[in-house]
């Protein structure tokens, strides 16, 4: 199913993402991740692309198990690192495995190929190439707090903007750890003329070496209140996966008090974080959504 067409017939979603292993091999031990995730009765299920590309046989493989599993899912692809004819030939076999909804991204570029002239330099040029393919359902990545090779917000709306209009059908943000930045970045994208959907991304923060990585490459800010929860409880793995979880709880409690129409779980794929969070909000979410198997 077309995952606008999920949007279109529900008043709330709630998603998950997970990532497919480095290694073939492992493959397996994913399939299990991707069913404990699918147990929780998520809306959809995305699947990431790796760096320049390198899991992308990976990719295809879990998204088409999350298919016949009869769920939905979401495969990301990127650009950067790839050839028209690359791009290209992805596409077509994701098509061929019924796989309806693809995530467009540049991604990032590989430092052996930062001097190699490319086909596509920005995702808006992936989402027209994704067009000429067939009729997918194309969603995009969006950041609340600007993206961090953007010299200002405005320029990253403009950005932002050029993509929408080249055929996107819902957006998904960055994480974010301040529901204020996300409240203020909608504003801002309505004033700038962009109406699709807008779901937010949310990624529980459940070690402190995971919380240093993560804001360094998605140039997120952390909150006065969370950077006193790391220092606080940071050398407690569990204390501080407790306290992870109940903060993104907290977070998603508040965007759906206020009219937030999706949210987008980070997984990092740990079907228990996912499903104490899910659990947390069975009421708030829906009490049928959450499947105990």
């Amino acid at each position: 199913m077309k995952i606008k067409d999920i949007i279109k017939e529900n008043q709330a979603i709630f998603s998950c993402e997970i990532f497919p292993p480095k290694s073939y091999m492992n493959i397996d031990k994913t399939k299990a991740v991707a069913k404990a995730i699918c147990d929780l009765n998520p809306d959809f299920v995305s699947v990431t692309y790796g760096a320049g590309g390198g899991t992308s046989k990976q990719t295809v493989e879990i998204a088409r198990y999350i298919n016949d599993t009869g769920n939905t899912a979401l495969a990301h692809l990127t650009c950067a690192s790839s050839d028209r004819q690359e791009v290209g030939a992805a596409i077509e076999k994701l098509k061929s495995y019924g796989i309806e909804n693809i995530l467009a991204l540049r991604g990032d570029i590989l430092e052996e190929n930062k001097d190699k002239p490319r086909d596509f330099t920005y995702a808006s040029e992936l989402v027209t190439e994704i067009k000429r393919h067939g009729d997918f359902c194309i969603g995009a990545a969006c950041y609340p707090e600007g993206h961090v090779e953007c010299e200002s917000m405005e320029q990253d709306l403009n950005n932002l903007k050029t993509k929408v209009d080249c055929g996107v059908d819902f957006l998904t943000t960055q994480m974010f750890f301040d529901n204020t930045a996300f409240y203020s970045f909608m504003f801002r994208a309505l004033k700038k003329g962009i109406h699709v959907p807008i779901i937010a991304g949310i990624m529980p923060m459940t070690n402190s070496a995971q919380i240093v990585r993560s804001c360094k490459l998605s140039g997120a800010t952390l909150p006065t209140r969370f950077r006193r929860i790391a220092d606080k409880f940071g050398d407690n793995p569990e204390a501080m996966k407790q306290a992870g979880i109940a903060y993104a709880t907290e977070q998603i409690i508040d965007l759906i008090a206020n009219g937030v129409k999706g949210i987008h779980l980070y997984t990092m794929n740990k079907p228990d974080v996912a499903q104490q969070i899910m659990s947390n909000l069975s009421f708030i979410v829906g009490a049928d959504r959450i499947c105990m198997k």
